[in-house]
């Protein structure tokens, strides 16, 4: 059991060796992902290699059709494709939302055979979802090394300010050309480390639902994790400096991480309260009408919040329980709605409370995974320590001029409580955060993260 990375002569990556005997079920990865420098004007060639059609709709927005997009759709033209164009215009960055995502859809022809995304995170979910929807095969174009979505089938999406995920496509044709990489701003890869960073946290957590809810555990898709994160550290300077060995080590990284949820069907190996804190920095500066903070720069300081928690859950250890204290402060259901709507908004809470009938525990559930906390604690605290020491992935965000602290995010101090609270919410995987709430320690972690309601008694 185990895998392998590496290149054929056209550039093109391979992964061999996922055959793994774990409870997980494991989706083969049939994309075809290319890496190298100046290789956008292969694009028609890679498509014919596909057999994709001849019609495509090329999506890109303002910046990304500077970049590459119209170069692109020169490159398919001259081949003989006939190209769509569909240039999402906006005033500032382009978010997700169900106005983009009708853009595409309403740009799509009876004759359309397959789409392509000419850009990063946001382009790329929006085509994926909608190849989806018109199952159509989709090839993307990458322009910023900046998140690890682009061999995702997970989209996260906004409708109606609220952060929702759906299904989509993973690209059949991924192009990340080095040279076009590198043209991105150093916030953007800055970006692309901190997203890969919080991975760190990601792969505790799946190891803790493991060993606490019997989770099923895939060791090739947390190696494959591990790995990438592991080198991306190991390469710091090298991307700070956007040298081709820096860029190509940070895309490896964002494309490894995601191509682990191909595998699984699912992203708990590369998301946990990291991006649950992230996503609710989101939804509330919609909601406030201000700009979210970029997604890896958010996940890549949350990931500097929660680490400390993890470690001193390590150290300190797990008191004896006292499970009469415990019930009596634990939330029914009502309680739990009332703290939802109030922490989320009505839309949101509630639509997260759909998709997340899970978290509503009975008694006996809680008590049976607090016990297993406590009889399997020496596990749990080994998997912590694995964890390299926070100062090493505090100053990889620093070289790389990343944002650190919320405040640099354009967080405030009311946003950041209620999401370090709200970071055991909004899925139903196990978490840290999870077994510390269930075990009546939660308000204790977050002492300095004091809430104006009576859930912080």
């Amino acid at each position: 059991m185990g895998y392998s990375m590496e290149y054929g002569a056209d550039g093109r990556l391979m992964i061999r060796g996922l055959a793994c005997d774990c409870a997980c079920g494991h989706n083969e990865p049939r994309q075809d992902i290319y890496v190298g420098k100046g290789i956008l004007d292969n694009l028609p060639r890679y498509i014919q290699a596909r057999s994709l059609g001849t019609h495509c709709v090329l999506v890109a927005d303002n910046n990304t059709w500077e970049i590459a997009g119209a170069r692109a759709a020169r490159a398919l033209r001259a081949a003989g494709y006939v190209v769509e164009e569909c240039v999402i215009c906006r005033q500032g960055a382009m978010e997700p939302d169900e106005t983009a995502v009708g853009e595409v859809l309403l740009a799509l022809q009876p004759d359309t055979e397959f789409l392509v995304s000419v850009g990063s995170g946001s382009i790329t979910d929006v085509v994926r979802v909608n190849a989806k929807r018109a199952n159509l095969p989709m090839v993307c174009v990458g322009t910023a090394p900046s998140m690890d979505g682009y061999t995702s089938v997970v989209c996260p999406l906004l409708f109606r300010g609220v952060k929702i995920h759906r299904s989509g496509n993973c690209p059949d044709i991924i192009v990340c050309d080095i040279d076009i990489l590198k043209t991105a701003p150093l916030r953007m890869v800055a970006s692309g480390v901190g997203d890969v960073l919080g991975k760190y946290i990601a792969h505790t957590d799946w190891l803790l639902g493991n060993i606490v809810n019997g989770e099923a555990y895939c060791p090739v898709c947390g190696q494959i994790v591990l790995d990438a994160v592991n080198r991306l550290m190991d390469n710091v300077e090298e991307i700070r400096a956007k040298t081709d060995q820096g860029i190509r080590v940070l895309i490896e990284a964002l494309l490894l991480a995601g191509m682990t949820i191909l595998i699984s069907g699912h992203t708990r190996a590369v998301a946990s309260v990291e991006h649950n804190i992230s996503h609710y920095w989101d939804m509330a500066q919609l909601r406030a009408h201000k700009k979210p903070p970029q997604h890896g720069d958010s996940v890549g300081v949350a990931t500097l919040l929660v680490w400390p928690v993890f470690v001193r859950f390590a150290r300190e250890g797990l008191p004896a329980l006292d499970w009469e204290s415990i019930r009596a402060r634990r939330m029914e259901r009502a309680e739990r709605e009332a703290w939802m709507r109030y922490a989320y908004g009505e839309q949101a809470g509630n639509a997260i409370m759909r998709e997340n009938e899970g978290d509503f525990l009975s008694w006996d559930e809680q008590k049976r995974r607090a016990g297993r906390v406590q009889e399997r604690f020496a596990e749990i605290r080994a998997c912590i320590d694995q964890l390299p020491p926070y100062e090493r992935v505090y100053g990889a965000l620093q070289a790389l001029g990343a944002p650190l602290t919320p405040e640099d995010c354009g967080i405030d101090r009311e946003t950041l409580n209620l999401s370090m609270w709200c970071a055991k919410d909004y899925r139903t995987r196990y978490t840290l955060f999870k077994a510390l709430d269930e075990c009546g320690l939660l308000a204790e972690y977050l002492r300095e993260y004091p809430l104006d309601w009576r859930m912080g008694r």
